[in-house]
């Protein structure tokens, strides 16, 4: 893909700060054509840059997958018990996958559409879950038979559920918990 001109590249910034903030305010849903009249640009410049709502989604979510492999590698890292481990984890991952309200659902829906534009984030972030699961710190607490990708959905469907319910993020905590008591055994720390 050949460089953009300067002028192109700014109105692209322009557009997904824009829709950074758009998306944060009224969720996925927002409308493409006041964003691009909050960017000071006409429809067709948004369109030309971003096909489609996912391919803006994606350009927004440009810096998100550094964050959630930070995330994983910083709860691997601080070697702390798995219950612990993994409190965090989700935690962390409630945070990622809802950045904004209806991220989450983009999330679920795009982790097994590879024709999706944010189907290799939604593949980072599948990866950095199995890592922490997998990890030394949480491997020995956790039940035989446990699949990285299914603990995903689950977390990722209470993140979808706290996003359509409305609710603060405390309160997915005693979703979480069922979830933890799930995967790991009862003798887990």
């Amino acid at each position: 893909m050949k460089p953009l001109r300067a002028d192109a590249q700014r109105n692209r910034d322009k557009l997904i700060e824009t829709a950074r903030e758009a998306f944060r305010e009224r969720g996925s849903a927002a409308s493409l054509d006041d964003i691009a009249k909050r960017a000071g640009v006409g429809p067709g410049t948004l369109y030309r840059h971003f096909p489609t709502r996912d391919d803006l989604i994606d350009a927004v979510m440009r810096d998100w997958a550094d964050r959630v492999e930070a995330d994983a590698q910083t709860v691997i890292d601080a070697g702390r018990p798995p219950r612990e481990t993994l409190t965090t984890w989700f935690t962390r991952f409630l945070d990622n996958v809802g950045i904004y309200h209806g991220a989450a659902t983009k999330v679920m829906s795009a982790m097994d559409d590879p024709a999706s534009p944010i189907y290799r984030k939604c593949q980072v972030l599948a990866e950095a879950n199995r890592r922490v699961l997998e990890s030394d710190a949480v491997r020995s607490g956790v039940r035989e038979g446990v699949d990285p990708r299914q603990v995903m959905r689950l977390v990722s469907g209470i993140s979808v559920a706290v996003d359509q319910a409305g609710l603060a993020p405390e309160q997915a905590e005693p979703m979480l918990r069922i979830v933890l008591d799930g995967v790991l055994r009862p003798d887990a720390d």
